[in-house]
């Protein structure tokens, strides 16, 4: 590996981490908008997630369509347009699908709105798949994962200012929480979502950002694995995985304001902050979990690895006193972040480790939750966020890893997989009218349970393929 991989290239990665903050704000935003189109439209809890259903199934149908132009093409799109390119139409194709919001909102038209949310994220899609890799590629491999987890801790600042953005827009001054005011009330923060999206893709195309980023160009090394990224086992069970992890991820999220409304006795207005506390929560721990990006020196990792989570909470307590809501209750999930600290040392860095011990503790937060009553088991079910917070970044880097090639292709599958997201809050909420929504949480026991296996399963896997990730470890201890 040449010179100028042995450290992370800032200058190209600051200006890639923008669309990832745009994924996490469009897309904990929709957590408000469940509740509010369930009330305005009459819908059932299994009607309501729809909208999660449009907007993560999408991800899947922007793969297909890609990769069947990349079939078309016999050449891969992504490598063809280059990564810059790739990432300007995708944001160009989100900010067409925000302008659908606007005749949306008048018409009171429930499918129009779905329709807006599928386009937003049929260019959410591309962008994945471009941004994704090239997070990795910016820098040694050792410490891939260790950017895209950084990458998703901007991520989940989008996932932590939405809710409470989007919920202001629709419910502000309006005390009453008039359907008909909210509604329509979506389209104005929408269309300046789109507008940014516009603004990004100018700012990214004439970034230093690479167009053939050499990493991901590269040899395939003594992998004999050849043809399509399919023939990879990392790939094939990583895209089980993918699924199951943004189904656990996005279904917590989304049933949240149901069991908060109908156990609890909450208005749907007074929701945001919890749903605002989870996504934080995600946050917190890809803080905590990029800290080796930052410095090789373990000293210095290791008082970070505790001043990076209690940074983030500030940020969420923060952007909470400014948005005028009561803070005090919050302050006991200060404690709970000490498991999150816990676990992320007993990782020491190994994705796959770290996949293994943090989908335990995602059963264990998810089970209480399940168990418990009144704020007890609120933060249980926000905790998840915390456990659910460095698994997309060690899925993704473990499934395309000694890929070569066809790294490009791999990264495809896996977005396609995203329609997890939308399949299993579906499915949970179709379960919960039989076992009432508290108990519909197993689902995500059983999501969980497989990506412990994945983690297991998977290091084994590239061992033989001459692959680990113990050796940027090694010396620290």
């Amino acid at each position: 590996m040449n010179s100028d991989q042995t450290q992370t290239k800032w200058a190209q990665f600051i200006p890639l981490a923008t669309v990832f903050f745009f994924w996490g704000f469009v897309a904990a935003s929709n957590d408000i908008l469940i509740p509010v189109f369930k009330q305005a439209f009459n819908l059932s809890q299994a009607e309501s997630q729809l909208v999660s259903l449009a907007f993560y199934i999408a991800y899947t149908v922007g793969a297909l369509i890609y990769n069947g132009i990349s079939v078309v093409m016999g050449k891969d799109i992504v490598n063809t347009l280059g990564y810059k390119n790739s990432l300007a139409l995708g944001l160009g194709i989100s900010a067409l699908g925000t302008l659908l919001f606007y005749p949306a909102a008048n018409l009171h038209s429930f499918p129009l709105m779905l329709s807006g949310l599928f386009i937003v994220a049929l260019g959410f899609s591309l962008q994945q798949t471009v941004a994704n890799p090239l997070a990795i590629a910016l820098g040694p491999l050792k410490t891939g994962s260790q950017r895209l987890i950084m990458a998703g801790g901007i991520n989940n600042f989008g996932t932590t200012i939405g809710p409470l953005i989007v919920s202001f827009a629709i419910f502000g001054s309006v005390g009453t929480g008039s359907t008909t005011i909210s509604i329509e009330s979506v389209k104005i923060p929408y269309l300046v979502l789109g507008v940014a999206f516009l603004a990004v893709a100018v700012f990214l195309k004439f970034s230093s950002l690479p167009d053939k980023p050499a990493l991901l160009e590269t040899e395939d090394k003594d992998v004999k694995i050849k043809g399509s990224a399919l023939n990879y086992p990392q790939l094939a069970l990583g895209m089980v995985a993918i699924f199951l992890y943004v189904g656990v991820e996005v279904s917590t999220a989304s049933n949240l304001p149901a069991y908060m409304e109908t156990k609890l006795g909450f208005d749907i207005k007074d929701i945001a902050p919890y749903v605002s506390l989870y996504w934080a929560s995600l946050m917190i721990g890809r803080w905590t979990g990029a800290v080796e990006a930052f410095t090789n020196d373990m000293t210095k990792q290791k008082i970070l690895r505790f001043v990076a989570p209690y940074l983030a909470f500030g940020v969420f307590l923060l952007v909470n006193a400014i948005a005028k809501h009561e803070l005090s209750h919050f302050y006991i999930y200060a404690l709970v972040i000490l498991v999150l600290i816990g676990a992320d040392f007993a990782s020491k860095g190994n994705p796959a480790r770290m996949l293994v011990i943090f989908s335990a503790f995602g059963i264990l937060s998810t089970m209480i939750g399940m168990t418990t009553s009144g704020m007890v088991s609120v933060y249980a079910f926000t905790s998840v966020g915390l456990f659910c917070s460095t698994l997309w970044p060690c899925i993704f880097t473990l499934a395309v890893s000694g890929l070569g090639k066809h790294t490009s292709q791999g990264s495809s599958f896996l977005i396609m997989m995203i329609m997890g997201g939308g399949l299993v809050s579906f499915f949970q909420g179709y379960i919960s009218e039989f076992t009432g929504i508290q108990y519909s949480y197993f689902v995500g026991v059983i999501c969980f349970s497989y990506l412990a296996f994945y983690g297991w399963r998977v290091a084994g896997l590239l061992r033989k393929q001459g692959i680990s990730f113990d050796q940027k470890v090694a010396g620290g201890h």
